[in-house]
């Protein structure tokens, strides 16, 4: 079985996931805390951010649709509501993946404990938004 994938709300979850970053590493939010933690110069040329930048795009798309794949799967195992369906898959999978993967690399690296937490934060608020615009906007299902 493949799972129904509704591939604009994966295009709309993948620039959320854009937004939230932009939002989040902003200066007057939570950017000049990180950018001490994890020792990066937020003043060098924005040309040198661009491969970074077309890398988080790239990946972007793959945890939309991963996680939309995975909704619709969870959703036909469990029935309900798509959009709930949605929202626990994200929150199981960050914390199964993300969160614990951030956690074992981070403290083997030696990184302090706030940039680890403001990291997996991040990517929590980015798969839950991501989360509700897939679950808002369900595949169309025949």
């Amino acid at each position: 079985m493949v799972p129904e994938i509704n591939y604009w709300a994966v295009l709309l979850a993948t620039a959320s996931s854009m937004l939230v970053g932009s939002i989040w590493y902003a200066r007057k939010v939570f950017g000049t805390r990180w950018s001490k933690l994890a020792n990066v110069d937020m003043d060098k040329p924005a040309a040198s951010a661009t491969m970074a930048i077309v890398t988080t795009l790239i990946v972007s798309f793959i945890t939309a649709w991963v996680l939309a794949g995975a909704t619709a799967i969870a959703w036909h195992f469990y029935e309900g509501s798509f959009f709930v369906s949605a929202l626990f898959t994200a929150i199981a999978l960050w914390a199964g993946f993300t969160a614990a993967r951030f956690i074992t690399h981070d403290a083997f690296e030696g990184r302090p404990t706030a940039l680890t937490t403001m990291n997996i934060a991040h990517e929590l608020v980015t798969v839950v938004v991501m989360a509700v615009l897939i679950g808002v906007w369900p595949p169309a299902l025949g």
